[in-house]
């Protein structure tokens, strides 16, 4: 779990920074960067999904992610722990004209730092040999963003790294077993779902376009991979 404590580490101390030296950034620039990591954001979820060998595989991981998403009302119970946190640790008056900035900035920072291949797969390279090296660079991408979304969203992106110590260090713990399982066809499926989700965050919450329940499609990261394992178990080509 070497590569999980430093991401955690990276988060933190970016999120600290951003927290106490954000402030000094006029309002516009803070704005500006939320923006250009937004675009960045989508412009890497684009690039996720274009790696798909099959859209109509993702396109089905998404339908029926999203189905099962809201009926267990993924989002809600991501913005209900992010609303405990809020009022175990804050005043409850950290909000602006779009509502509490505390359950956006949890939402949005653990969203963004648990869905995409390098923590899938630098996790499980962690655990299953003890190569970091992946899972190092994500957590100096995730430091930076981390840095970005503080000094706007506030306190809440650092609470996102429980998420990651239980998303990463779970994955890590398990390595043997989800390596046994997951193909690289399964793997590219989940990745190309992954971004579509990464994309729609981009929309929703650094960009503002559109409000999307992104938690909601977080199904689609089990989904695709299965719909390929039974396409390989009856022998379907998936190109």
């Amino acid at each position: 779990m070497t590569g999980t404590i430093i991401n955690i580490i990276t988060i933190l101390g970016g999120g600290l920074i951003g927290l106490f030296f954000g402030a000094r950034l006029p309002e516009k620039m803070r704005q500006t960067i939320i923006t250009g990591l937004g675009l960045f954001t989508l412009a890497i979820g684009l690039q996720m999904f274009f790696k798909t060998a099959n859209s109509i595989i993702v396109l089905g991981g998404i339908l029926f992610g999203g189905i099962l998403g809201e009926w267990w009302k993924i989002e809600d119970k991501l913005a209900g722990l992010g609303a405990w946190l809020e009022q175990k640790f804050t005043d409850g008056n950290d909000r602006d004209e779009h509502g509490s900035r505390f359950i956006r900035g949890f939402m949005t920072a653990s969203l963004l730092f648990c869905i995409g291949p390098m923590a899938i797969i630098g996790s499980i390279q962690d655990g299953l040999s003890g190569d970091y090296k992946l899972l190092a660079i994500k957590s100096i991408l995730d430091g930076f963003a981390a840095l970005a979304f503080s000094s706007t969203l506030g306190v809440g992106v650092l609470f996102s790294s429980f998420v990651i110590l239980v998303y990463q260090g779970g994955i890590s713990l398990l390595a043997a077993q989800v390596q046994t399982y997951v193909t690289p066809a399964m793997m590219t499926e989940m990745t190309a779902a992954g971004g579509l989700l990464i994309s729609g965050l981009a929309f929703s919450t650094l960009l503002e376009i559109k409000r999307i329940r992104v938690g909601n499609f977080l199904p689609a990261l089990l989904i695709a991979p299965l719909i390929v394992a039974i396409l390989e178990a009856l022998h379907i080509a998936i190109k």
